[in-house]
């Protein structure tokens, strides 16, 4: 279905800077809004219910999977996470914009739901880089990081299915990629249409 809205799916390896980059796409950009996920994981720093994530029980999550509740969920470093349907489907029939953030699994859930999704995929510049990045974060015990890493390379492949890649090797490079996405979507013949319908109606293009 073509809603009015657009859906932006933001996914990438754990320490990429997948977090930075789209908390400052939101500052940059007030028509976006974000969705925020569901998790069993415990909140990390100064994460906050409600603002990062809607931190929740296991069982609880469970039996909002068995009552449908969830666009797409995914097991992801042994901690659940998921997307309301709800709340997304509310958002992009309104009009709105949404931005969201999800492994690669949800995120090629979503597009099979929502074709017209847009997926985003970030890369580090190297894997040498990605492991330092894990490191200067000090979140993660040593066994962590290296199950990260290796989950990394699997990410990774997966970058091939995803509709844009951007490298983070520069933070104010990326995020400015990240932009010039989100505004190209909001460009097309579509989306055009249906923001300038006047103007579309005064050129006999509707």
């Amino acid at each position: 279905m073509d809603y009015p809205g657009n859906l932006f799916v933001v996914s990438a390896p754990s320490g990429t800077g997948k977090s930075s980059l789209v908390k400052a796409l939101l500052e940059l950009d007030s028509r976006l809004l974000v969705s925020i996920s569901h998790t069993t994981r415990p909140p990390r720093g100064q994460e906050q219910h409600g603002r990062e994530y809607l931190f929740i029980e296991e069982t609880e999550f469970r039996g909002m999977i068995a009552h449908g509740d969830f666009f797409e969920w995914a097991e992801v470093h042994g901690n659940l996470y998921g997307t309301s349907r709800h709340a997304i489907e509310e958002r992009i029939k309104g009009g709105e914009d949404v931005v969201l953030e999800i492994d690669w699994q949800g995120a090629l859930q979503i597009k099979k739901i929502f074709p017209n999704a847009v997926l985003i995929f970030i890369l580090p510049p190297s894997y040498e880089e990605l492991l330092q990045r894990l490191h200067r974060r000090g979140e993660d015990t040593s066994d962590v990081i290296e199950i990260r890493m290796s989950n990394a390379k699997v990410e990774v492949e997966q970058a091939q299915f995803f509709d844009y890649v951007v490298v983070n090797s520069l933070f104010e490079t990326a995020l400015f990629d990240l932009k010039a996405i989100v505004h190209a979507q909001r460009l097309k013949y579509a989306a055009q249409r249906r923001n300038k319908s006047a103007v579309f109606r005064a050129l006999n293009l509707v």
